[in-house]
């Protein structure tokens, strides 16, 4: 096998909203979730990756409730799992990069959460690396950002915009292309 799915922090604590804010794509779930099945189908590679936040107040500590992994991403036994505490997969235990070149593996898609924050991170440094990178749009989703950025004043960006420009980076900066889940499983079957 020459492709592996990386599924990117599909975690409780996601699922709320009073602490990250407004989302999109309700569908990310059960995307992830018909990718995962797809390719338990075929025998392909499965990585699955957690978010392992340091901070103690974070959602994502280990010691909390929404560090698991949701329902459907739990129950998958996958060829790897990683932990990480940083944006890309590719920083995680085990080394990620080094156990996909000890098996071949050059072409990766990419589902999960955030968009913009670690399945955009993980895809950009994939694609740096030299593997043929998808990402599955509908298959990820984020929240509405707003920061005051020095020199600039307070930006904000609604989920989906943040959705779209993670989109025109990737594709349009020559680190992976973009495809729907759809595609994807056409492209598989």
């Amino acid at each position: 096998m020459t492709r592996a799915l990386i599924v990117i922090d599909m975690q409780r604590a996601f699922d709320d909203l009073s602490f990250w804010g407004t989302t999109t794509n309700p569908s990310c779930e059960a995307n992830v979730e018909a990718l995962v099945k797809a390719w338990q189908s075929s025998g392909e590679e499965i990585v699955v990756v957690r978010h392992d936040s340091r901070s103690a107040e974070s959602p994502l500590h280990p010691e909390s409730p929404g560090n698991a992994l949701v329902s459907g991403v739990a129950a998958v036994d996958p060829a790897l799992f990683v932990t990480k505490n940083v944006n890309s997969a590719f920083y995680g235990d085990p080394d990620l990069h080094e156990w996909l070149s000890a098996r071949g593996i050059s072409e990766l898609v990419v589902c999960g959460i955030q968009t913009n924050m670690c399945v955009e991170t993980t895809a950009r440094m994939a694609g740096n690396l030299g593997y043929d990178v998808t990402a599955v749009l509908d298959a990820t989703r984020t929240f509405d950002l707003s920061e005051n950025i020095p020199g600039l004043g307070v930006v904000t960006r609604t989920a989906d915009e943040l959705m779209a420009s993670t989109a025109v980076t990737l594709q349009g900066g020559g680190f992976a292309r973009i495809a729907t889940t759809a595609d994807v499983l056409a492209r598989s079957a």
